[in-house]
């Protein structure tokens, strides 16, 4: 209700050009009995049910950040129902309101629990599933050096490539989806794996199909060979490593900025400038404090 406040609802702005796309990001949507509740990441993913699956055996519930309902779940599936608007409108040449609710992004992303669970995917209590920490072949295994390696080797010619790997013989094990046997294989990889360290367990699996890759640092990500190779991080001009933008296009490639952040309001007269405002009507909106300025000082 903040731009309705303001005057600036969207049916108010509609009336003034009817091609306009107005988009509403909130964490419960614009009605429902907590439209107009407070939360964060963490309820809204509790409300959507996915929080539920989240986290290890005989464990509470575990949210991963903020990046599922916040960022994926609510500002890239508004950005998506935002392009899906701009296309709709080359067709009809009218606007329309999103209404893009963070619990209901983070359930339809993650519609793939819902529609698995009669494959037996889900059929197991929290923690003891396939994809969920139950399964000693999709896990994160700590290395000698204390960090870590993750393995992923779920189907059978994968996982024949990791108990290759780790020097064990297929005979002398239970079978791989036998799922009462999964905590004591699960013991055995640890053991094997913390008596080497990550950068051996690296040079093992290396150029193998086992799925077993190692755990980066935000501080090592960016020298590791492959993503160097292909040069998915990139170094500003104060030395910040930052994801390079994704996906890659082939004809029209984003451009990253090597240039550091801006500063909150740092361009904020240039860029009113450049829409044709005033300097005396800047300067009004700077009194009135409906805008701020942020300039770096010089460091002499």
């Amino acid at each position: 209700g903040v731009m309705e406040k303001l005057g600036f609802g969207p049916e108010v702005l509609l009336q003034e050009n009817p091609r306009l796309i107005y988009a509403r990001l909130t964490g419960f949507g614009q009605t429902g009995k907590y439209a107009k509740s407070a939360g964060h990441d963490i309820n809204y993913l509790a409300l959507s049910g996915v929080l539920s699956k989240l986290g290890r055996k005989d464990e509470n519930p575990y949210a991963p950040v903020n990046l599922l309902a916040d960022f994926a779940g609510g500002g890239v599936m508004c950005a998506m129902g935002i392009v899906i608007a701009l296309y709709e409108r080359a067709t009809s040449g009218r606007g329309q309101i999103i209404d893009a609710s963070m619990v209901e992004g983070v359930a339809y992303l993650s519609s793939f629990l819902w529609k698995s669970q009669n494959l037996g995917l889900w059929s197991r209590p929290r923690g003891e599933n396939l994809l969920d920490s139950g399964a000693p072949f999709y896990e994160i295994y700590k290395t000698s050096d204390g960090k870590f390696m993750a393995v992923g080797a779920l189907e059978p010619q994968f996982y024949k490539e990791l108990i290759k790997g780790l020097g064990l013989d297929s005979n002398d094990l239970h079978t791989q989806m036998s799922f009462s046997d999964w905590p004591e294989m699960k013991k055995k990889f640890a053991s094997i794996f913390a008596q080497k360290t990550q950068a051996e367990w690296c040079r093992v699996f290396d150029g193998t199909d086992a799925c077993v890759t190692p755990v980066l640092s935000l501080d090592d990500v960016a020298s590791h060979q492959h993503n160097k190779q292909r040069s998915s991080f990139i170094k500003n001009d104060q030395g910040e490593i930052s994801p390079r933008p994704a996906p890659l296009l082939s004809r029209t490639p984003a451009v990253p900025s090597h240039k550091r952040d801006p500063f909150v309001g740092e361009h904020t007269e240039e860029i009113l400038l450049e829409y044709g405002f005033t300097k005396q009507e800047i300067a009004k909106l700077y009194s009135d404090k409906v805008i701020g300025f942020s300039k770096p000082q010089a460091n002499l």
